[in-house]
């Protein structure tokens, strides 16, 4: 009788053993496979509006599972930072590459480059107004009117420290190799009330363009 019990106690005592045992790995396994099988992807840390742009703040990095990752997830944050998001992207969705567009893309819409506040104006520049054609998208440039008067012309300053938004069509900056390319017009970002005083300048005289430097001053 007492082998009996003892018997049965061992039985017992096994299949609990054995239960715990396979439930452990179980969730070994599991946890094993997850930490083993995950991607690292790029999500919104908050809610970003269409066409704004995208800074490494706005960003985070989680982990999922690889099964669930679409082929087109954003992986790192240096690849869409700076660029527009295309579509409004909810808190914590995953980013896909066509859900960022970048900067030189953005850049073709010239609605999208001026700031807040500035307006876009055009003037018509020939060679020597702009300076032999060299100023470029994103120079800053003083303006300067010859208006005659009488038998006088008279140079004044107009305007200074302009941004140069586009030159002809062409709305981003210049890169190593680009052909050369003439153009008749730039067009200038500025307040309301300084559109007035350059329209007023080349509806009476003619204006010419000086670039300012991009050097910055060193101590």
């Amino acid at each position: 009788m007492r082998a009996k019990l003892i018997l049965g106690t061992a039985i017992f005592m096994g299949l609990i053993t054995t239960f715990l045992f396979y439930n452990y790995m179980g969730d070994y396994n599991a946890a094993t496979v997850l930490s083993e099988n995950t991607v690292k992807v790029v999500t919104a840390k908050r809610v970003i509006k269409q066409n704004e742009k995208i800074t490494a703040d706005m960003l985070t990095i989680e982990n999922v599972p690889e099964a669930s990752v679409h082929p087109d997830s954003v992986k790192s944050i240096e690849s869409i930072e700076n660029h527009y998001a295309t579509t409004k992207m909810a808190e914590g969705e995953v980013f896909l590459t066509h859900n960022a567009r970048t900067t030189t893309e953005e850049s073709l819409r010239i609605s999208r480059k001026v700031k807040e506040q500035f307006r876009a104006v055009s003037v018509g520049v020939n060679f020597v107004q702009s300076v032999s054609n060299l100023v470029e998208p994103e120079d800053y440039v003083d303006v300067f009117a010859s208006i005659k008067k009488g038998d006088q012309i008279e140079t004044k300053l107009v305007l200074q420290n302009v941004r140069v938004l586009a030159i002809g069509r062409k709305m981003v900056e210049p890169v190593e190799g680009e052909p050369y390319v003439e153009y008749s017009s730039a067009t200038l970002e500025l307040f309301q009330d300084d559109v007035l005083k350059l329209v007023n300048a080349e509806e009476n005289g003619n204006i010419h363009l000086a670039v300012r430097s991009k050097l910055k001053k060193t101590k």
